[in-house]
């Protein structure tokens, strides 16, 4: 089998472990199937027992005795939340222990490259089961003190261990993602996520509404794997730090740069179809009707992408990329963070968390810090022109103006998008610092200066107000 694995990497030209990651992503289909016509709707107990053998299998298939950190993680979690599970103290302890094993894992396997190593799932599990333990805090709570969000996703009883295990190792989503609430696992798993017979399909020979619309997602995700590996082939890190790149123009470098950063999230956009047409196959995305009656399977959607290829402005990659992960942090993390009485010191906490999360790697803290100061700039520039009305009157009024208007914003955000990326993908400091110094750092100058600079823009662009005669 390793050798049947290791000649079909060599093929595609691709690495044995991303491969081997490829392949335990697909097996969730016909474990979906399988599960979809012996199991759906039956026992509780034995579809938690099938999860957590399939999950278990395909983890030890990839990381062998390395499967044993992800079981230690889960027998203490499910102890926490057994002794303690319901208070603060419950919640502190989940997070400190889940945190501190995962940058266990990241110091004493990590090396200067991405790594596909046992600390992948533990950084997914790790959220799963913080989340998990403010579920259970928030099912303590009167409905008063809760946020509607918080409402729907409180858990009102303390999980079994059997659940939680099946929770963590649910096949297709515990590798790479993506991010669900115990709640929708626990609707799916009693029959009461899709109460419509003809969708729920239990024993039915006919194929299950679900099982098209996540095969649609899986061929998209087989799409973005192509535009990756062409993409790569052209774009290379290689090439960022060669002669050939050093001898084009400015502007030229930061259009290559933009590509560069573009092609290489469709690394993991592939991966996230890829796992949210597993879910949806399932069943597990389904999220109700729409107004025409149509079954929607956006539960554990992770990219939008239309949002994502026609965006504008920094936001829209925010909206529209890793949307489950992003909604974790925002519940789970900015919104818990108000006491700081800031929004400003919310979303860095945030950032901070998300960069501590990925690990020690110097890039990951560089790139969240610039994802920090830019939005932080794109939202006051924002305000600043919504509040120019004989600016935003003119270009409203002129439709080649709008058109330029749109190209420049899509230029500007495809650059600096890929600018941002520089240190998240290559991760060490003589890397990025190298590409970085052939561009001048033109995106920290920008980007570090404008606190100042807005001062400057704001007076310029501030209407002057009609004298006042009277006075």
């Amino acid at each position: 089998m390793f050798n049947i694995l290791s000649n079909l990497s060599e093929l595609v030209n691709t690495r044995e472990d991303a491969l081997r990651l490829i392949i335990s992503i697909l097996l969730g289909l016909p474990i979906a199937l399988l599960h979809r016509y012996t199991l759906y709707g039956k026992s509780p107990v034995r579809q938690h027992l099938f999860f957590t053998t399939c999950g278990l299998l395909i983890c030890y298939w990839n990381y062998g005795l390395n499967t044993l950190h992800s079981t230690a993680t889960l027998c203490i979690t499910y102890l926490i939340l057994r002794l303690l599970g319901g208070t603060a103290l419950s919640v502190a302890a989940t997070f400190i222990f889940t945190m501190s094993y995962l940058l266990y894992g990241y110091y004493t396997t990590g090396t200067t490259d991405y790594d596909i190593k046992w600390t992948m799932p533990q950084c997914v599990l790790t959220m799963r089961l913080i989340g998990l333990a403010f579920n259970v805090l928030d099912g303590k709570k009167s409905e008063a003190q809760l946020s509607a969000t918080q409402k729907q996703l409180a858990l009102k009883q303390k999980p079994t261990f059997l659940e939680i295990a099946a929770f963590m190792y649910f096949p297709g989503s515990f590798l790479v993602g993506p991010q669900f609430s115990m709640k929708r696992y626990l609707d799916y798993i009693n029959g009461q996520l899709m109460n419509d017979k003809s969708e729920r399909g239990a024993g039915n020979v006919e194929l299950p509404d679900c099982l098209v619309p996540g095969i649609s997602r899986m061929c998209l995700g087989f799409l973005y794997m192509l535009f990756f590996k062409l993409g790569t082939h052209y774009f290379t890190d290689q090439y960022l730090f060669s002669l050939d790149f050093q001898k084009q123009t400015l502007l030229m470098r930061l259009v290559v740069i933009g590509f560069w950063g573009h092609v290489n999230l469709y690394k993991y956009i592939c991966c996230w179809l890829l796992t949210e047409g597993v879910c949806t196959s399932f069943g597990l995305s389904y999220t109700g009707k729409d107004e025409k009656g149509r079954s929607l399977w956006d539960g554990c959607e992770n990219v939008q992408l239309l949002t994502f290829e026609a965006a504008s402005q920094f936001n829209d990659y925010i909206l529209s990329f890793n949307i489950n992960t992003n909604q974790w942090c925002a519940e789970n993390i900015y919104k818990r963070l108000r006491f700081l009485g800031s929004k400003i010191y919310s979303q860095f906490g945030t950032l901070l968390f998300l960069a501590v999360w990925h690990g020690f790697h110097s890039g990951y803290y560089v790139c969240f810090f610039l994802e920090f100061i830019i939005m932080y700039a794109e939202k006051d520039i924002i305000e600043m022109l919504e509040r120019h009305k004989k600016l935003r009157n003119l270009i409203q009024a002129r439709f080649e103006l709008q058109i330029l208007s749109r190209i420049i914003a899509k230029v500007y955000t495809f650059v600096f998008m890929g600018y941002c990326l520089v240190p998240f993908i290559l991760l060490s400091y003589p890397r990025y610092h190298h590409v970085y110094s052939s561009v001048y750092y033109c995106g920290h100058v920008i980007y570090l200066s404008y606190p100042l600079a807005s001062i400057l823009i704001k007076r310029h662009l501030n209407e002057r107000r009609p004298r006042n005669l009277n006075r």
